[in-house]
């Protein structure tokens, strides 16, 4: 149990800092910034929570 809430914490901290990378690098190839820059952080960091979570829970359960 201890496992998994340091696992999902870390994961919680690289989704931002990847979703913050990506978002600029869309906003740099475009040439400038979206005017709904939260709506749009929001939909990539909870497209990749899904992503990951789900596969972390799969390897988690798979191990255990």
């Amino acid at each position: 149990m201890r496992l998994e809430i340091i696992v999902y914490t870390l994961m919680g901290i690289g989704l931002y800092f990847v979703s913050d990378w990506i978002l600029n690098r869309v906003e740099v190839s475009r040439g400038e910034r979206f005017k709904n820059r939260n709506i749009i952080f929001f939909l990539i960091i909870l497209t990749l929570a899904f992503l990951s979570f789900s596969f972390t829970k799969f390897l988690l359960l798979a191990a255990g």
